[in-house]
């Protein structure tokens, strides 16, 4: 697959969409029908991917979701603290490969994000404020 398929491909434009130059038939000057025209609602619709890891194999499936620019929200709760620590581990170097984030939602809760999302504001310092507030 060639560069300029790929940068096709990103922007949602077929093989069928262009034409190529057909120098190969002598006489026919080299022709190109042009498409300016491209859509901006082309983005698809983002599936949030909500997951329960058990045990660290798990993570596996966290990590192939953000390869395929799918949010996270990875729920703790269920693993282990040392597999979980693990996981933990192992989705930063995902989320960092990519380009992506991880934020951290609640005391087990954490959200994983590729590169074509962006996180804004922070709950769990709201959590942590609350918290204090009705232990008091």
């Amino acid at each position: 697959m060639s560069i300029m398929d790929r940068v096709m491909g990103f922007f949602g434009i077929s093989d069928e969409e262009y034409k190529e130059y057909n120098e190969s038939e002598p006489g026919n000057a080299a022709t190109r029908d042009r498409r300016n025209v491209v859509s901006l609602h082309s983005q698809k619709n983002i599936r949030m991917v909500l997951i329960e890891p058990k045990a660290y194999e798990d993570a596996k499936d966290i990590a192939d979701n953000l390869r395929n620019h799918r949010p996270t929200i990875v729920n703790l709760q269920r693993a282990p603290k040392d597999q979980a620590i693990r996981i933990i581990d192992f989705l930063s170097g995902t989320v960092y490969a990519l380009g992506g984030n991880i934020r951290k939602l609640g005391s087990h809760t954490f959200i994983c994000t590729p590169s074509n999302v962006d996180i804004q504001g922070t709950i769990s310092d709201l959590l942590n404020h609350e918290a204090n507030d009705i232990l008091r």
